[in-house]
C-alpha cells in the first residue's frame, strides 16, 4: 500500500515546523521591573504635565501603577536636543534601569529638519544604552490641524525607523489616541488631568505586553 503522505511532503512540514520554533526561540525575552526601579521619563510638556499638578501627570501616576521610582525628567518646551545635551547629567544622577523617551514634538511645532530630529533620537538611545538601561521609544503625534479637527492625529512616520534601527520597543499611539479626543485634553496641545490618566493606563498596558511589567 503507498503512503497516504509522500516523503517530500512530511519533509516539508518538518522543515515549517522546525523554522516556527526557531523563530519562537530567537524572540528577546525581557524580564519584568520589579517595584523599586528607577526610571526615567524623558521629554517635554506631555511629559512635565503642563496644565495639570505633578502628581496628576503620566509619570507619578504610572509610578503609582508599577510600584517604580519615576523620574519625571520632562521641560516644558524642549526639543530632542534639549533633552539630548542634559541627559548625561540625568543618567549620572539618576542611574535609571530605563528611560521612556518622548521627544519631537517641539522639534515638529519649529519645523527642525526631521533629520535632525532622528539624530538626536537615535543619539539619546546610544547615551541610554552605553549607561546600560532599557529604552522604550513613545511616539508624539504629528501636528495637525485636521487632525486635530476630525479628532484623528497620528504619530508621525519616523519613530519606527528609529525604534527598528535600534531594536527597542515603540509606544506608538498612544499619545495619539489620547489628544484625538477633546474630553481628555486640557488645550489644542495637551492632555488634562484624564488624559493623563488614561495616557499612564495605554502605557502600563503596553509594557505589560511588552515583558517590563507581570
Amino acid at each position: 500500500m503507498r503512503p497516504f503522505f509522500s516523503s517530500s511532503f512530511i519533509r516539508l512540514v518538518a522543515i515549517l515546523l522546525a523554522t516556527a520554533l526557531l523563530g519562537a526561540c530567537s524572540k528577546a525575552k525581557v524580564d519584568a521591573l520589579p517595584s523599586g526601579s528607577v526610571v526615567l521619563a524623558l521629554g517635554d510638556s506631555l511629559t512635565a504635565g503642563k496644565g495639570v499638578t505633578p502628581e496628576e501627570a503620566w509619570p507619578s501616576l504610572l509610578a503609582k501603577r508599577t510600584g517604580w521610582v519615576m523620574i519625571n525628567g520632562g521641560i516644558s518646551g524642549d526639543t530632542s536636543d534639549d533633552a539630548m545635551q542634559r541627559l548625561p547629567d540625568l543618567l549620572d544622577e539618576h542611574k535609571p534601569v530605563m528611560v521612556l523617551v518622548m521627544l519631537g514634538g517641539n522639534d515638529m511645532l519649529r519645523h527642525i529638519p526631521e533629520a535632525k530630529t532622528i539624530a538626536n533620537l537615535e543619539n539619546i538611545l546610544d547615551q541610554i544604552s552605553k549607561h546600560g538601561a532599557k529604552a522604550v521609544l513613545l511616539a508624539t503625534p504629528r501636528p495637525s490641524a485636521a487632525g486635530a479637527i476630525f479628532q484623528n492625529l497620528s504619530a508621525a512616520d519616523f519613530y519606527p525607523g528609529v525604534a527598528e534601527r535600534h531594536k527597542l520597543p515603540l509606544i506608538k499611539n498612544a499619545m495619539a489616541e489620547v489628544l484625538s479626543d477633546p474630553k481628555m485634553k486640557g488645550d489644542p496641545l495637551h492632555p488634562n488631568a484624564a488624559g493623563h490618566a488614561l495616557f499612564a493606563e495605554k502605557i502600563r498596558e503596553e509594557l505589560n505586553q511588552i515583558g517590563y511589567i507581570r
